[in-house]
């Protein structure tokens, strides 16, 4: 799995051009946020199809980024996302960013984008 990043102009109706861009590529989005930093965008999100989010940045001229992004299921009760994190933080792993994607009565799905999948993964065994 996938997340993008993008940066965009936070006026003259950037966002909604790349919106809708995904939107005639049928892409939606399992999760994302959009942070304004001054005169910019910075957009992060995760697909539902990498392909056709891929082909519709780049036929609208849209710089992005792609990180490898891991799953992981929590419990919801307190104290499990700093347990997840506390362990990333041993291993050596930052996060670039981390998503929630799904949740239940009974768990949370998380979605990481950690500085190294592989260390990531191991951090978390």
């Amino acid at each position: 799995m996938k997340d993008f990043t993008i940066e965009i102009d936070s006026r003259n109706g950037e966002l909604a051009r790349v919106a809708a861009a995904l939107a005639r590529a049928r892409v939606t989005l399992r999760a994302g946020a959009v942070v304004s930093t001054g005169p910019r965008f910075v957009a992060r999100f995760v697909p539902s199809d990498l392909e056709a989010a891929r082909d519709a940045l780049e036929s609208s001229d849209v710089p992005f980024e792609e990180n490898d992004i891991i799953t992981v299921r929590l419990e919801p009760r307190p104290g499990e996302l700093v347990q997840l994190i506390s362990r990333l933080t041993l291993g050596g792993v930052d996060l670039r960013a981390l998503y929630l994607t799904s949740t239940t009565e009974r768990s949370l799905e998380i979605a990481l984008a950690p500085t190294n999948v592989a260390r990531a993964i191991h951090a978390l065994r």
